[in-house]
């Protein structure tokens, strides 16, 4: 493995140190700031490098999306989220009923800090398909969301399409009376359907990935 710089070094004892300290990971801003280094843009390349160089594991797409590569899960100020079941990362496809109001024996377990002062309003669903890969966002992944109906362009909802009775996970924009329901999958087209046929379900909070067996 190719020796790392100081900086590098320093950036991820940081990252190290602050999961310890908080049970989540570091924003960039964070480390910027907690290295006095010169500015974000400098952090987001040094934290390519470790990306790449197998330290870490990064999602883009929410603010603390930085993972330290093979080390176990941090235990302390655990909440246990249910998984109330699967959905689309690709073509929608049904799911049964609704989702919400069920006993749900499936779970998994995330530090209560990172995910809000409103732990209840938190469900999990799994993955299935690939239209998310570039989101890192991988079938046979867990996927975290707050409940809500309301969200800003680009975020990733989990979206009920009324008219299909179909679910699926995608970037969403409203465009005018449409909505567009944007994959992160380069081979993929986007969904377009009517904004009164689109009801959003949840904001993705975090991705987790299955244990590799």
């Amino acid at each position: 493995m190719k020796i790392l710089t100081q900086r590098q070094q320093s950036i991820l004892d940081f990252i190290v140190a602050f999961s310890d300290d908080h049970s989540y990971p570091p924003t960039i801003r964070e480390i910027q700031e907690g290295l006095s280094i010169s500015s974000t843009s400098v952090v987001d390349y040094n934290l390519k490098v470790l990306e790449q160089r197998d330290h870490i594991r990064r999602n883009r797409n929410i603010s603390r999306g930085i993972e330290l590569a093979n080390r176990p899960e941090q235990r302390r100020g655990v909440i246990n989220i249910p998984i109330i079941g699967q959905i689309a990362a690709g073509e929608p496809i049904p799911v049964p009923g609704d989702l919400y109001g069920q006993e749900h024996p499936d779970a998994i377990e995330l530090g209560g800090d990172v995910l809000g002062p409103n732990p209840r309003d938190l469900f999990a669903l799994r993955v299935k398909g690939h239209s998310m890969v570039d989101a890192l966002i991988n079938d046979g992944d867990v996927v975290v969301l707050r409940a809500q109906q309301i969200c800003e362009n680009g975020d990733t909802v989990a979206v009920w399409l009324r008219d299909e009775s179909e679910t699926t996970l995608k970037r969403f924009y409203h465009e005018g009376e449409q909505v567009r329901l944007q994959p992160a999958n380069v081979t993929m087209e986007p969904i377009y359907t009517r904004a009164d046929n689109v009801e959003i379900q949840g904001k993705l909070i975090t991705v987790v990935r299955p244990a590799v067996q």
